[in-house]
């Protein structure tokens, strides 16, 4: 191997968590309650983007702490509450919802992040809809 690629492989993961593309974004969440007339669009920010994460396939020659699968997820956050509209009395009209304020790679916490690889695809209204920003 060439002196430059085995230079450039080590700056690359010394460096890769500070050139980590994780970052806060925007997102709309669609909410809606049997019981309510309209379904609220609501603007946050999640957090998304790209993590170094080390190649699983070595495992039997690595370290178990070398086999890092790092994940975007929040490093601070927020809840907002919103009020869904067109709800009758007897109805909680209230949303909370996570605001993204900062993010990092790190292990992905089942306490309040969603850990599954694959976008469920229910994020949308079947009722009118109504912008919350």
């Amino acid at each position: 191997m060439s002196p430059f690629f085995v230079m450039s492989l080590l700056f690359g993961l010394t460096f890769s968590h500070t050139a980590s593309l994780c970052a806060p974004s925007e997102y709309i969440i669609h909410v809606e309650k049997r019981e309510c007339a309209y379904c609220l669009a609501i603007n946050t920010t999640i957090c998304a983007g790209f993590c170094m994460t080390r190649d699983s396939n070595g495992k039997k020659l690595l370290l178990k702490s070398a086999l890092s699968q790092n994940v975007c997820t929040y490093k601070e956050m927020l809840y907002q509450t919103a009020m869904i509209p067109g709800c009758p009395h007897h109805t909680v009209p209230y949303y909370s919802y996570p605001v993204a304020v900062s993010c990092k790679c790190g292990k992905c916490n089942t306490d309040y992040s969603d850990c599954v690889h694959e976008r469920m695809k229910t994020n949308y209204c079947t009722k009118p809809q109504k912008l919350c920003n």
